[in-house]
């Protein structure tokens, strides 16, 4: 089970095609902080139907979008 699962689980269940989600929101779904290993486990994502379009270090967000 990957750390970041519980997000995959959740942007699963969302039913948005995109959204932006800031670094404190997805600690607040997983109870892990967001941190360097997240670039390699974002390759989970694809199997629940999205990626990872863009992460913004300076305002702090992560961009998720549907494939």
């Amino acid at each position: 089970m990957s750390k970041y699962e519980s997000l995959w689980n959740w942007i699963e269940e969302n039913g948005t095609s995109s959204f932006k989600l800031t670094f404190s929101e997805i600690e607040n779904i997983t109870g892990v902080p967001i941190d360097h290993s997240f670039l390699n486990y974002k390759k989970e994502l694809t199997e629940f139907g999205f990626k990872v379009t863009k992460i913004s270090m300076k305002e702090q967000t992560v961009m998720f979008e549907r494939i």
